[in-house]
């Protein structure tokens, strides 16, 4: 898809080229387009007809003055304020300027889009990640026309950089931005389609491509290891739950290996503690964790970073029926902890525990755990926000940094030991999964950590973020793929 140049070869069509706003006389590509165009283009800005504001698009017409058939001009705005962020959502929408002009080829001149903000390879980062995510389509189940749909199969980048260093900030990008879209596509899904099984079939394609090693526990399995947290969840239902674990081995040497655990639950009905009729659609979107697990993997799986991984889902539905579990009841998991479930609606957390106890029981040492967990971190947060909280601040600083890097923002939560005693306040069992409404979401995090114990923990509740909508410069509405790359960056960056 990328081709790599330094000087325009005459039999180029399309070109694209960045604008910063400032007083100085046009620069590089641009500066030669002007000249070869009598001026045209500063005539263009000085009548308005040309913006250098962010987000604006020209396309002008040489008309046989040079060889290109049309050039877009992107205006970036001031230039102390552009960034990787910045330049990702330009790009984004100047793919989809592309795409909706049905354009499949282009140049674009890359040395125009940086600043000393943002170098070359920030930028080539920046370019294939937003190619990737803005060109993205919901792969629906509507009849369609014959007529194929137009994409961008070939994009040439124009620098005076290192051709290979390019190169690779591409295949970076390009991997993350394909890894999110992985995960989006999941989350995107039916439930009738994306069964728990399913998402175990997903998990074995990974590992055939990649080489990771691939673990499905059954039903009977999970019996034998006394997972009944996870079980009690799926006791209604007709699909079988699985528990997915990938290993991906990147450092022999290293005694660390870093668990992500991922929240699968492929429809919640929230259980005898139902759902209303509103609030029960769009629950095929529950396992946006388990998503972006699946996402990071494949990420990972690309960039081989020197880490050692293990990736645990624990995949079910939750649903009604004359086996469901209840409210009241008492069970057991896998760690040994009892726990009396006051609301079957808080399904995740109970999944969410046998999988945490079993990424230790794979050698986890740190983990990170991802899951649309409470609606309550909606109420505090809004949309646009993750909740966090862990047990290990050094930890949740590479967290934090890696959410920073890939425009993914979260904010931290507090677990303080008022928390932990109302989770243990129950008369009945170690734990409650449910202790009341009253900081919802630090309720769910706290009764995680409890199976966390003294692994340091980082915990991320994507209820608010794992779905928008609104369409973006960089994709549509629906899922977001969210935590994928922030995951994966982590995982590269993690240091002990």
């Amino acid at each position: 898809m990328f081709k790599v140049m330094d000087t325009l070869t005459g039999n180029e069509e399309t070109l694209i080229t960045g604008l910063f706003k400032k007083t100085q006389p046009l620069q590089g590509t641009l500066a030669a387009i002007d000249e070869s165009l009598e001026g045209h283009v500063t005539a263009l800005l000085k009548e308005g007809d040309i913006s250098a504001d962010s987000m604006a698009v020209a396309k002008i017409f040489p008309l046989g003055k040079t060889h290109l058939k049309r050039i877009y001009i992107s205006g970036l705005g001031r230039e102390k304020e552009w960034g990787f962020e910045a330049a990702r959502e330009a790009f984004g929408n100047i793919v989809k300027r592309l795409l909706a002009d049905r354009k499949t080829e282009a140049v674009i001149d890359l040395d125009s889009f940086t600043s000393e903000h943002l170098n070359g390879l920030e930028a080539a980062h920046a370019l294939a990640e937003a190619l990737e995510l803005a060109s993205y389509k919901i792969k629906d189940y509507k009849h369609k026309s014959n007529e194929p749909e137009k994409k961008i199969e070939e994009l040439t980048v124009l620098t005076k950089e290192d051709a290979s260093e390019i190169k690779a900030a591409l295949f970076v990008g390009a991997a993350h931005g394909r890894g999110t879209n992985s995960a989006r596509t999941l989350v995107n899904m039916p439930s009738n389609i994306l069964t728990a099984n399913e998402l175990a079939e997903h998990a074995k394609m990974l590992a055939d491509r990649y080489g990771f090693e691939c673990e499905i526990l059954e039903k009977e399995e999970m019996q034998k290891l006394g997972m009944g947290a996870m079980l009690a969840v799926n006791q209604g239902s007709a699909e079988p739950p699985k528990m997915i674990t990938l290993k991906y081995n990147g450092n022999e040497n290293s005694t660390e290996t870093i668990g992500l655990v991922g929240k699968g639950i492929t429809f919640d009905t929230g259980g005898y503690s139902i759902k209303t009729k509103s609030g029960i659609v769009g629950m095929k979107t529950d396992m946006g964790g388990a998503a972006a697990v699946l996402g990071a993997m494949e990420i990972i799986g690309e960039l081989k970073p020197e880490q050692n991984v293990v990736a645990v889902i624990p995949s079910t539905d939750n649903v009604i029926s004359a086996t469901a579990f209840k409210p009241d009841d008492v069970i057991i998991s896998m760690s040994g902890k009892t726990i009396e479930v006051l609301n079957t609606d808080a399904e995740g957390r109970l999944v969410l525990a046998d999988a945490i106890t079993y990424a230790k029981h794979h050698g986890a040492t740190h983990l990170v755990d991802v899951a649309t967990l409470t609606g309550g971190v909606i109420v505090a947060l809004g949309n646009d926000m993750t909740g966090a909280t862990t047990n290990n601040d050094a930890l949740y600083e590479q967290v934090t940094a890696a959410s920073k890097e890939c425009g993914e923002p979260i904010w931290q939560l507090p677990i303080t030991e008022k928390d932990t005693k109302r989770v243990k306040s129950s008369k009945m069992a170690d734990l409650s999964n449910s202790p009341g409404r009253e900081g919802h979401a630090i309720m769910a995090a706290a009764f995680l950590k409890e199976f966390a114990e003294d692994t340091p923990w980082v915990h991320l509740d994507i209820a608010g973020t794992s779905v928008t909508n609104k369409e973006s410069r960089l994709g549509p509405s629906g899922a977001t793929g969210v935590m994928a790359r922030t995951l994966a960056t982590f995982i590269e960056n993690f240091e002990v």
